[in-house]
């Protein structure tokens, strides 16, 4: 049983420095995709960096509810936690709409941002890693909130692939419409994933 204890504390350890690095990750992608999105007039740069700072405040809470593993009230605080991350998905999904398809009808045509694109590659990179990591650890302990934002780190992932589409066609092509295409594409994916969260799954359950 000690043996065991000490097993589970090491695992839950391992899973807040991972928490950490989501943090730390995604506060410096969020600034820079932001910082380009706003430079290149890029809505689909723009609402990946708001969904940065969605997977920080996920970090946190999953911080907060590995610090209290032994807490009795600890399934409470997870399904609050999702709920919470669910509805800031929801209003991610309708601003990264609503700039597409002004776009789109404006005829506004984004920047090539270089920038955008080498921080896409380094998160199709970085995600996939992080969240085998983080399920890892997750099916160790059992814990349906870690698991959960593993599967948010590989939402990013699918995020990385559309950002890193539209701008190369853009940069490539001169296609200034596959940005708000891109950022189009993402708003239902975001929208499912905030209905499922708050409905306390993800949508890869």
């Amino acid at each position: 049983m000690a043996a065991a204890t000490l097993d589970r504390s090491r695992l839950v350890t391992r899973g807040k420095r991972l928490e950490y690095f989501t943090i730390a990750y995604n506060s410096l992608e969020g600034l820079i995709s932001i910082a380009a999105g706003v430079v290149a007039g890029s809505v689909a740069l723009i609402g990946f960096g708001l969904d940065s700072a969605i997977e920080v405040t996920s970090g946190a809470a999953l911080l907060w509810r590995l610090r209290s593993d032994n807490h009795i009230r600890r399934e409470q605080r997870e399904r609050m936690t999702l709920r919470i991350v669910g509805g800031c998905f929801l209003a991610l999904a309708m601003y990264v709409a609503y700039e597409s398809a002004a776009i789109l009808l404006d005829s506004r045509a984004p920047e090539r941002s270089l920038a955008g694109i080498a921080l896409a590659v380094a998160s199709l990179i970085v995600m996939p890693l992080l969240a085998k990591a983080k399920r890892q650890v997750a099916g160790k302990i059992g814990s349906a909130a870690l698991n959960a934002d593993a599967r948010q780190a590989e939402f990013c992932t699918y995020l990385s692939a559309i950002l890193l589409g539209g701008l190369l066609l853009n940069v490539l092509r001169g296609w200034w419409w596959a940005d708000p295409i891109a950022g189009l594409a993402m708003a239902p994916i975001i929208a499912k994933e905030g209905q499922a969260a708050l409905r306390g799954r993800t949508c890869c359950q």
